[in-house]
């Protein structure tokens, strides 16, 4: 059961209409700031695009490599690509997926312990 675009909140948060502490953008994917964190540091990085899972995405689509190079990026620019994160893709409600708009978690403990 997966939304629509236009009733999407990551399509609205991608797209400006909704609010969100954004900490990285490029014309592929938006990385923000996870509404219900569970760790210190908790980004989710979606693509602009409307992919509802990870079973969507076409073959020829880049989006995942595009979601992994925003990860490292923003890894770095919090200051836990060194020590290290987690990077995560929950797919359809078994898997715990909740909004269903392609994104990763990128999660990592402040304090430089492990996640």
């Amino acid at each position: 059961m997966s939304q629509s675009s236009s009733d999407c909140i990551f399509c609205g948060i991608v797209g400006g209409r909704v609010p969100a502490d954004k900490v990285y953008e490029d014309e592929f994917v938006v990385g923000f700031w996870d509404a219900n964190p569970v760790r210190p540091i908790h980004i989710l990085v979606a693509p602009r695009e409307h992919i509802p899972t990870l079973n969507d995405v076409p073959a020829d689509n880049p989006v995942l490599s595009r979601i992994g190079q925003a990860a490292v990026a923003i890894a770095r620019k919090l200051g836990v690509a060194d020590f290290g994160y987690r990077l995560f893709i929950n797919v359809n409600k078994g898997g715990r997926q909740e909004i269903f708009h392609l994104h990763a978690h990128l999660i990592a403990r402040a304090d430089g312990k492990a996640v």
